[in-house]
């Protein structure tokens, strides 16, 4: 099934270029210089070739059948070819009479043909090949009545029964005539099918288009079609044809200078029509896809095409030939101007190749030195494409800058094979480094701002050519020769290549200066936190030697949370905003509650030292910000929470207020035992025993931040666990507080 379902995929392709080069032919033909040619010629008295006006309807009846040919259906176009190819073989049959009674008439001999060799190996040679011609075409027309092909027989069967040659030749014509009978026929009996086709193939457009819009039918087309194939092969057949003529009419060895000649005429002789500029569009596109496909299997292996990139399928570098094609006018030109500028068109397309390949290859060497392969073959596929990208483009430059006068647009030719090769260069400087830091066996000091600077240097390179080609472009346009596509071609270089480059780069630098102005606002942890933290770093995965803390408590490397905040300013873990001091200062404080609750008194205030509440999770003047536990309320087994144990984040109690991240300074364990139906009741000071404890309340523990819930993460070492703490009945769930 899938051979047939091929070969069908080539007969929609192939049995359409016909259709293509009768349009270039039609393109080509100039009607009234071919009757001027006529007129000085001896056919000016033929009444066929004096009615101009005729010819030139005919050569719009021309373009109408070949359009119709192009998008008839596979079916009906087979079914056509097989009918033009019966048409063929009649003819050939008849030319086969024709020759044998002609032979017959120059030998003279009208006796017995057993008697005479010579006439009787001209009979059987006639016959043969008029039995293999009727076979054929009983086939093609898959019918049995092999009689209706078999009327250019009759001169041989006249000449077996010894007619006399002259009556031969009444014969041969008869047989002419019934057989262009029997054509006409075969026409008037389907003469309405063309309208009936038409008809039915309009009412289907009119039902696409009301059911799915133009759009969609232009669509359905180009992929039934498949217009771009289908032109790469017409242009392939013309300079295929090209070549061998000019191939044909030389017998003398070609020099090697002569061939890039050559080559670069036949491609200006191959785009004189826009059909045929058209097939060089998708040619080159085709090419350009087959050299990025190639590039990503040198480097990848299979494994390039499980996940193909969509991007790079060389559309860019046709639709950069098409736009400079159609802006310098390359159709109108003579031949030799056409190969000179197309040679020009053809290095811009080149550079553009290898811009793909640049971007193709960047991430690959990239992330293998990043990762820890050793796999020296893959390693040396990197770094010598690499150095192909590097050397090739400043080396198209040079050759460039010998052999052409410098203009506007062999300077966005140099620029960028310049920015390619700068490119290049900074890839291959990233990539030692991260060689460098897999030698070393441990990480670079500063190696995120070593290849920040890097890339910074090279765009900021890139920025500054793209600038003056910019600068050249405008000095051109206003003081030389004014064009409306080069001042388009102008206008979208500056918005692509300089304003939009302008921006990332700036929304860079202001990312990079944000992430470095947060990251210095959050405390350093101290080893004896990273000791009681005992944790990896949930972003690189990796031991922390050294860590800072973010507002909601969470540990992580200073270089890795950077690189974090480039992409989002939220904590990795919880989500919570991370601000930095502007930010902080900026943003309006929250309301103050509605209620003001005294809090309980403290039995032992006398000798306890007040907790700072200008340091955050301090308590009891315990300095480690959390990593340790807070101090007991004498007579209860049950701490205090931690300073900044995210499991307490957003406690809610009875009244009304949100634990902000300090340990509550309560002097009675959590759960309270107050006495009466008042909320939050101080136990009463005085001596005597103490009441019975009421049965503890729960409380709610939530990991939130601003209204944003995140899963929950185990409890740290030295935190008090859930059985620890009375009164916790979920951790993760918000319960109402009876």
């Amino acid at each position: 099934m899938a051979l047939k379902e091929r070969v069908e995929a080539v007969l929609n392709v192939g049995l359409r270029v016909p259709s293509i080069m009768l349009l270039d032919v039609l393109y080509r033909w100039d009607v009234s210089s071919f009757f001027q040619k006529i007129q000085r010629s001896s056919l000016s008295n033929n009444p066929l070739f004096q009615y101009k006006y005729l010819a030139l309807y005919l050569h719009y009846v021309g373009y109408i059948l070949s359009l119709v040919l192009l998008t008839l259906p596979r079916q009906h176009l087979v079914q056509l070819y097989l009918y033009v190819l019966t048409a063929l073989l009649l003819f050939a049959g008849h030319q086969i009479s024709r020759d044998y009674v002609r032979s017959e008439l120059e030998s003279g001999y009208e006796g017995p043909l057993y008697l005479e060799p010579l006439s009787m190996n001209r009979f059987t040679t006639a016959l043969i090949c008029q039995l293999v011609v009727c076979t054929l075409c009983s086939c093609v027309m898959q019918t049995k009545q092999i009689w209706l092909f078999s009327a250019h027989l009759l001169p041989l069967v006249a000449r077996l029964c010894l007619v006399p040659l002259e009556a031969v030749v009444f014969v041969n014509r008869f047989a002419m005539i019934f057989t262009g009978l029997e054509v006409l026929y075969f026409l008037a009996s389907n003469l309405l099918v063309p309208y009936n086709l038409a008809k039915t193939a309009f009412r289907e457009l009119v039902q696409v288009v009301e059911v799915y819009g133009l759009l969609a039918l232009g669509v359905s087309l180009w992929n039934q079609l498949v217009l771009p194939v289908l032109f790469m092969c017409f242009w392939l057949v013309l300079f295929s044809l090209q070549i061998y003529s000019y191939f044909s009419t030389r017998d003398q060895p070609t020099s090697r200078q002569r061939l890039l000649f050559l080559f670069l005429t036949s491609i200006a002789e191959c785009c004189s029509t826009p059909y045929s500029l058209l097939g060089l569009v998708f040619t080159v596109s085709f090419v350009a896809l087959g050299v990025l496909t190639l590039c990503k299997f040198y480097l990848q292996g299979y494994r390039a095409f499980m996940n193909d990139n969509t991007v790079h399928r060389g559309m860019t570098e046709g639709i950069t030939l098409l736009i400079l094609a159609v802006q310098t006018g390359l159709i109108e030109l003579q031949v030799i101007h056409r190969a000179f500028l197309l040679s020009i068109i053809l290095f811009i397309v080149v550079a553009s190749i290898l811009q793909s390949m640049l971007e193709i290859a960047d991430p690959i060497v990239l992330a293998l030195g990043a990762s820890r392969d050793k796999s020296l073959w893959k390693h040396f596929r990197a770094v010598s494409l690499c150095l192909f990208l590097l050397v090739f483009p400043a080396y198209m430059a040079y050759m460039i800058c010998q052999f052409f006068h410098m203009d506007f647009w062999l300077l966005i030719i140099i620029s960028s094979s310049i920015l390619t090769s700068l490119q290049v260069l900074g890839t291959l400087l990233i990539y030692v480094l991260f060689m460098v830091e897999e030698w070393r066996k441990r990480p670079v000091e500063n190696m995120d701002d070593v290849i920040y600077y890097v890339n910074g240097t090279y765009r900021l390179l890139e920025f500054l050519v793209a600038l003056c080609v910019v600068a050249y472009g405008v000095s051109e346009t206003l003081f030389g020769e004014w064009t409306v596509m080069g001042s388009t071609i102008i206008f979208i270089h500056s918005y692509y290549n300089v304003w939009l480059r302008a921006q990332l780069g700036w929304q860079s630098f202001l990312l990079r200066r944000d992430a470095v102005s947060k990251i210095q606002s959050m405390p350093t942890a101290t080893s004896l936190q990273l000791q009681r933290h005992n944790d990896i770093c949930s972003i690189c995965f990796q031991d922390m030697v050294c860590a800072v803390i973010t507002p909601c408590g969470h540990f992580f490397h200073a270089g890795c949370l950077k690189k974090w905040l480039y992409v989002q300013e939220t904590c990795p873990l919880c989500h919570s905003q991370l601000r930095s001091q502007s930010q902080a200062a900026a943003t309006p404080a929250p309301p103050a509650p509605l209620q003001d609750v005294p809090l309980p008194a403290n039995e032992n205030a006398a000798g306890a030292e007040p907790a700072d509440p200008g340091v955050p999770g301090a308590l009891g003047g315990n300095p480690d910000n959390g990593a340790e536990l807070g101090p007991q309320r004498e007579g209860s087994s049950v701490p205090l929470a931690p300073a900044l144990d995210p499991r307490w984040d957003g406690v809610r109690s009875e009244c009304g207020g949100v634990w902000d991240g300090r340990a509550p300074p309560l002097s009675e364990p959590l759960g309270g035992t107050s006495s009466g139906s008042a909320p939050c009741a101080p136990h009463p000071a005085g001596p005597g025993p103490s009441p019975a404890p009421s049965p503890p309340r729960p409380l709610t523990l939530t990991h939130s931040s601003e209204g944003v819930s995140a899963p929950c993460q185990a409890p740290p070492t030295g935190s008090p666990s859930q059985s620890e703490l009375p009164g916790v009945e979920a951790y993760g769930t918000t319960v109402v507080p009876p």
